[in-house]
């Protein structure tokens, strides 16, 4: 969407929200960088260093349930039009309205429902169409999956109009969107939940019950990553509405795409409910192949040319981040070279081991080497948690990448029908989602340090994990295929 996201933060009153000062936040660049030093990208380093108080504590929060849960849809490329299709098979639900820029995908989009009921009022008209779905009164929840440019912008609007929110990934760009998700959410009592599919795949929820019934004893290091070789598409204007993604990765340099492989390590590291990360470093190589390829593309379309002078983002960018409990992560990213694909889902504990990537994943209890198949099937029949035990099977029948995007949609209604608390609130959308400026700040700055705030506000002390057991609810009925 071409609308300009600050002007949407004006017509909603939250550009100049004020966020109350009160608890510590960040301090950034400690070592051996002193107060004197001139930082790059220091507007960055600012803002992780403002302090709020927390208005509401959104863990743990049960908002009213709704008996059908009533959905607007804005933007359905390729990703929110197949969560048209998936939610459609989800019962307690009805798609009132979908908005997309462009009026062939919207129509598209509605052509994937795949149960009868839902209105699904197209929203095409011009790049403000989306707000009338928000200011809808018979609407319950927004589901964002446009550019990410404009995740923060709606969502924030959204809220302000009573909605609940599922927005896609990263839901916000700036430390200052993520303070904004952050107090909105709990100034409304509406949730944010970030849509990271990746912490409902089968390995992660299975490594995720194995650590908290102990058996991989103490968590000493986690790793995930990114890596996916997506140039191509980058100069795809079909499937990258107005290249945007060639924008983001030609203006920013840093982990532009964190969360893949952080949020299921922070959900097995208990972080915001126990644990919080304190720090990050940040590194990325040069950038042998993104400037080379738009230099390629824009030979043929001199609509490419106007990127030539970008500083373009280095092809493998690496982070380092400690938490308060001493547990280690390690986060790597790369969508440029061709490599292939790893989202590197491991654990390291004091009496196991875990590895996704490569396929399949992996398990071993010593040095000598992984069990055996037959061990890890005896482990996974002993492990798997409930909500996989219920809806897994029908997840990978209607898919989403194996399934695991199905079952985040269903857990997200289930939750909201039963007035459950969500398993991924606003605090895990900021801290997941801020990894993505700070790392630019480090990158900027030799990979000097950078706190990264608490966006809890100190609640991380007293927040519990959120149910994979399905202790409650789980009520909620699927139209299989």
């Amino acid at each position: 969407m071409k609308t300009n996201r600050r002007g949407f933060l004006k017509v909603a009153g939250l550009a100049g929200a004020g966020l109350i000062t009160g608890c510590n936040s960040a301090k950034a660049a400690s070592g051996s960088l002193d107060k004197k030093t001139v930082f790059a990208l220091d507007h960055i380093r600012e803002e992780a260093e403002k302090q709020y108080k927390q208005l509401f504590n959104m863990s743990g929060y049960c908002a009213p349930k709704l008996d059908v849960v009533r959905i607007g849809f804005l933007g359905v490329g390729n990703r929110g039009s197949a969560a048209v299709e998936r939610i459609s098979r989800i019962g307690g639900v009805s798609i009132v309205a979908i908005s997309d820029v462009q009026h062939d995908k919207a129509e598209a989009a509605k052509a994937r429902i795949k149960s009868p009921g839902h209105e699904a009022t197209l929203y095409t008209k011009d790049d403000e169409a989306w707000m009338e779905v928000c200011r809808r009164d018979d609407i319950d929840l927004i589901y964002i999956a446009t550019h990410w440019a404009m995740h923060a912008p709606m969502a924030l609007y959204a809220m302000e109009q009573g909605k609940h929110v599922a927005v896609e990934i990263p839901a916000a760009t700036t430390v200052e969107d993520c303070w904004k998700l952050v107090e909105t959410s709990e100034r409304t009592k509406k949730h944010c939940v970030i849509l990271e599919n990746c912490c409902y795949d089968f390995f992660e929820l299975l490594t995720l019950n194995m650590v908290r019934q102990g058996f991989f004893g103490d968590i000493v290091h986690c790793e995930g990553a990114y890596i996916h070789d997506i140039l191509q598409s980058f100069f795809d204007k079909k499937s990258r509405y107005n290249n945007w993604r060639l924008k983001e990765n030609a203006e920013r340099n840093g982990n532009l795409y964190p969360t893949h492989g952080l949020g299921p390590v922070c959900q097995i590291l208990n972080v915001n409910r126990g644990n919080k990360m304190e720090y990050i470093t940040s590194m990325a190589s040069a950038d042998f192949m993104l400037k080379k390829a738009t230099e390629e593309n824009a030979k043929s379309d001199s609509e490419f040319a106007q990127f030539l002078h970008n500083p373009f983002r280095g092809n493998m960018n690496t982070s380092s981040i400690m938490t308060n409990s001493g547990s280690t992560i390690m986060l790597q990213h790369d969508v440029s070279t061709p490599r292939p694909y790893s989202r590197i889902h491991l654990v390291s504990g004091t009496k196991a081991f875990a590895q996704k990537y490569p396929l399949p994943g992996k398990i071993a209890i010593g040095h000598d080497g992984f069990i055996s198949e037959e061990e890890y099937e005896k482990l996974e029949k002993q492990y798997t948690p409930a909500m996989v035990a219920k809806i897994g099977d029908l997840a990978k029948q209607i898919g989403g990448h194996g399934g695991m995007d199905f079952m985040m949609d269903w857990r997200l209604i289930d939750c909201l029908r039963n007035g459950l608390p969500v398993d991924m609130d606003v605090y895990d959308a900021a801290s997941w989602s801020v990894i993505g400026p700070l790392s630019e700040w480090s990158v900027a700055n030799r990979s000097a340090t950078i706190d990264i705030p608490d966006f809890t506000c100190g609640s991380w002390k007293i927040n519990t994990p959120h149910d994979i057991e399905l202790k409650t609810g789980g009520t909620t009925g699927v139209l299989g295929k």
